[in-house]
């Protein structure tokens, strides 16, 4: 009896593992070079399966190995509910023997009695390294390698240009005026890049600039540079849109980077015990170069030019044309395309005189794109008519630049006939009840019924002017700014000194800083997280200590804090909340957790370094 009460209970969890729908997929490096090997791997998830047939050729590729199987399971239960994943992987070790860009076709398999195909592969082959060999891509293709590229970068205890460099590269550099375009900073390594200090980038002077928000996980790939395998990786990227027309300049970014290099020991005792080798870390400051983008001014600009650029159309719409006096109307305007979407001026609508107008709605439905904002930009317009009749709202025109003819369009909209009926708000109306009781009804007129009040008379020759009161109005007031100004003066003085202001206001920022840290952190985007970390850490102790971040290092800090009375053992705290976060950045591993541990730590070491100045 207890054996078939356990079979009920247990026969749901297993008809739900069995319902999961079996899938057949293949998995290989994006990027290898000429010479490398890899894995290329095909996995059901199922272990009921038979007649695994790979592709018939593999152009490209020398099979070096396989396929060898390997078998995987795992059972987990969750609030009660169980979960069990059993899979089976076939492996082939490849190795690639010329460069281009080839296609693996799909493998077929028969999983408990159904027939699968699996996905083909794309790879593409570069070029193989001409200053050394590039490995690693046959373990993971989503990382970097310490070893292979690393290995063959320049020796000692420095980091040539070669081996370390970051290109800042503009999509376009002869633009229009108000044409977007992508700048894109990307980094190339052969050495094991671990973080960056410090990050200064342009203030892109001339340009309205908006940052592209990249993914949380971005990948390391492999790219052919003038001749060297790099591990590369976009790092930032901004859309810009230049202001005005003529020669503009990108001013060079500036990276600190710190990187881990390996050192031989020659002890042979010492490489025993550590293993042959041990790591040294070396800075180096990486500055991009100089773009100049030249920019034509628009011509001469047509009546109802609204500034946009780009390629659009406009829509227009109204929610009726038949009311009555003090209803309101809507009408909505629907600009749609690509280009400086945001940078749109309002056209301008004539609506007739007798309507009560207010400024209108503005909904930007927009998205980021390297052309510039894709979406659409609604304007709703209300407008009140107050007196009855027939009216016209005339076409509406809208004018832009369009690049691709490189000339001005205008669009119109249909016009509208409004109909105005008299409402029941300019007829006849009750307004008040009177001491007499009495109903009275009124027209809508300029001139009505005065009501009569009780008199108050005053004695001959008294006036206002002159009197008691009349001298208070003035000198209350006067007496009133004066207690204000002596009470205020002190508040006047001290925040006429800037650095006393931001020493007391370092700590609110900071907290305002990490509130927002906080919830990136809930919305589980990375780079905006510890972006916003490090500022909150720079930007407090940059005020607390009244030194600029850009003259800040881990040196000066370290003695600041101690002449500021702050013990050595929250110096190093503070010191290794900074190089945490930076590390965490690119170190592997679960994120969601070294996010966690890196906001836990700025907080409680901005709160304890705060404590201690105060007292």
């Amino acid at each position: 009896m207890r054996k078939l009460i356990l079979l009920l209970c247990i026969l749901p969890w297993i008809s739900q593992a069995y319902a999961e729908k079996i899938t057949f997929t293949a998995s290989a490096p994006d990027v290898v070079a000429v010479g490398d090997q890899f894995r290329l791997a095909y996995t059901v998830s199922s272990q009921k399966v038979k007649d695994f047939r790979a592709p018939g050729s593999i152009d490209g590729f020398d099979i070096l190995m396989g396929p060898s199987r390997s078998q995987q399971s795992s059972t987990s239960i969750i609030n009660g509910s169980m979960t069990s994943t059993s899979s089976i992987t076939y492996t082939y070790i490849l190795s690639a023997n010329k460069e281009g860009e080839f296609s693996i076709p799909a493998a077929t398999i028969v999983a408990e009695g159904e027939t699968l195909i699996s996905n083909a592969v794309k790879i593409k082959v570069i070029p193989a390294d001409q200053g050394g060999t590039t490995s690693g891509s046959s373990n993971n293709n989503n990382s970097r390698s310490n070893t292979g590229s690393a290995s063959s970068a320049s020796s000692g205890n420095t980091v040539s240009n070669e081996d370390l460099f970051i290109t800042a590269t503009a999509a376009k550099t002869n633009v229009y005026e108000q044409e977007a375009f992508l700048l894109t900073y990307k980094i190339y390594t052969l050495v094991d890049l671990r973080s960056f200090d410090n990050v200064k980038l342009p203030d892109f002077k001339g340009f309205h600039s908006q940052e592209v928000e990249l993914s949380s996980n971005q990948k390391w790939q492999l790219e052919h540079y003038k001749g060297r395998n790099y591990h590369t990786t976009v790092y930032r990227q901004f859309v810009l849109f230049p202001q005005h027309g003529g020669e503009l300049t990108i001013e060079p970014a500036r990276f600190d980077a710190s990187i881990a290099k390996v050192i031989r020991d020659r002890d042979p005792f010492d490489a025993f015990f550590n293993g042959g080798s041990n790591y040294v870390e070396i800075k180096k400051t990486i500055n991009t170069p100089k773009i100049t983008v030249n920019v034509s001014s628009l011509p001469s600009k047509p009546a109802g030019f609204s500034g946009g650029v780009g390629d659009f159309n406009i829509t227009s719409s109204i929610n009726t044309q038949e009311l009555k006096t003090n209803e309101a109307i809507t009408l909505k305007l629907v600009i749609s395309g690509t280009g400086n979407m945001k940078l749109i001026s309002n056209p301008v609508v004539e609506f007739p005189p007798s309507f009560e107008t207010y400024e209108p709605k503005v909904d930007n439905k927009v998205r980021l794109t390297s052309n510039g904002l894709t979406g659409n930009k609604v304007i709703e317009y209300l407008a009140i008519a107050r007196h009855a009749g027939e009216y016209t709202i005339p076409a509406i025109k809208f004018s832009y630049f369009d690049l691709k003819s490189k000339s001005y369009k205008t669009l119109t909209t249909e016009e509208y006939k409004i109909n105005v009926e008299k409402g029941a708000g300019n007829a006849e109306q009750v307004i008040a009840n009177f001491t007499n009781k009495e109903e009275l009804k009124i027209l809508g007129e300029d001139i009505r019924f005065i009501k009569m009040n009780d008199v108050t008379f005053r004695p001959k020759g008294e006036f206002f002017y002159n009197s008691l009161h009349y001298w208070l109005y003035f000198i209350l007031p006067a007496l009133a700014f004066i207690a204000f100004f002596i009470l205020h003066r002190k508040q006047v003085v001290e925040n006429a000194n800037v650095a006393k202001v931001k020493t007391k206001k370092a700590n609110k920022v900071a907290t305002k800083r990490l509130k927002l840290a906080g919830k990136l952190l809930n919305e589980n985007k990375k780079d905006q997280f510890y972006d916003e970390v490090l500022k909150a850490l720079w930007g407090y102790i940059s005020d607390k200590l009244n030194i600029p971040v850009s003259k800040l290092s881990k040196d000066n800090i370290e003695e600041k804090l101690i002449k500021y009375g702050v013990n050595e053992e929250q110096t190093k705290e503070f010191l290794n909340a900074l190089h945490e976060c930076e590390f965490a950045r690119f170190a592997p591993g679960d994120e969601s957790q070294a996010m966690d541990k890196v906001y836990t730590t700025a907080l409680n070491v901005i709160s304890k370094i705060e404590n201690s100045i105060k007292h």
